[in-house]
């Protein structure tokens, strides 16, 4: 199973179905949060993820499978909610803190 340290984390790239709409907020969100740690956050439709060269991927729990197919060597974190979910507050918290991530 892939993990990362947080403080490896440099590019956060959130997958979606189609590279439009939710993961675009859900990335914005993000930023925000990441910008003042020097992170980068990118969003990109599933099945163009091999070519962004995340660190992490985070993704809507139904795409988990098709992200963990597209790059194995690379931790997926499925969240369910697009805003406010406690996955997507634990990526925070870990790469603020320099834990580790893995998927669940």
């Amino acid at each position: 199973m892939p993990s990362i340290s947080g403080s490896d984390v440099k590019l956060v790239v959130i997958a979606c179905e189609a590279g439009m709409g939710s993961s675009v907020m859900v990335a914005n969100q993000l930023a925000k949060q990441l910008k003042p740690l020097g992170i980068a956050v990118k969003h990109s439709p599933v099945n163009q993820l091999e070519s962004m060269g995340a660190d992490l991927i985070l993704c809507h729990r139904g795409l988990s499978g098709r992200a963990r197919q597209a790059v194995p060597d690379k931790v997926v974190i499925a969240f369910d909610m697009f805003l406010g979910d406690p996955a997507i507050a634990s990526v925070v918290a870990a790469i603020q803190g320099g834990g580790t991530i893995s998927h669940e």
